[in-house]
């Protein structure tokens, strides 16, 4: 598989994974890359704030840390990490539902690997643009 879910630091794993995969897939295609291979590994705060301090040298929690592993351009071979202690909190500040929430992380890391950034004002009024249109896109 193309696609597989991970859990570490937590008993976390999304029940409609042949769902997320075909809809990540289908992302990834339409911007005309090719998926080589994706490992979403959910994880706890403190697991990720370990990622974050000693390969970013951040020392704070984040919901997300994305690692391209691709030495080509227009292929997709990432890690990605996942807070699921983050999302949760931040679906709850935001009212939005958790899944709603975790979906929307989950494409962000995608939209980045696809070459969109999230550094400037604009960047991320067209970061949010694009993860709304991926996310109209899933059925649920």
């Amino acid at each position: 598989m193309k696609i597989q879910y991970h859990a570490e630091d937590t008993d976390f794993l999304p029940s409609n994974q042949d769902e997320l995969s075909e809809w990540v897939s289908a992302v990834i295609k339409s911007h005309d890359y090719i998926l080589e291979e994706i490992n979403y590994i959910f994880c706890s705060d403190e697991y990720l704030l370990e990622i974050n301090k000693e390969h970013l040298l951040h020392d704070y929690f984040t919901d997300i840390i994305t690692f391209d592993n691709s030495d080509e351009e227009n292929i997709i071979e990432s890690d990605i990490f996942i807070s699921v202690d983050r999302v949760k909190d931040n679906s709850t500040t935001q009212g939005v539902p958790f899944e709603r929430e975790l979906n929307r992380v989950m494409i962000h890391g995608i939209l980045h690997l696809l070459g969109f950034g999230d550094k400037t004002e604009a960047e991320k009024n067209l970061m949010r643009e694009k993860e709304d249109a991926c996310l109209s896109l899933l059925k649920n």
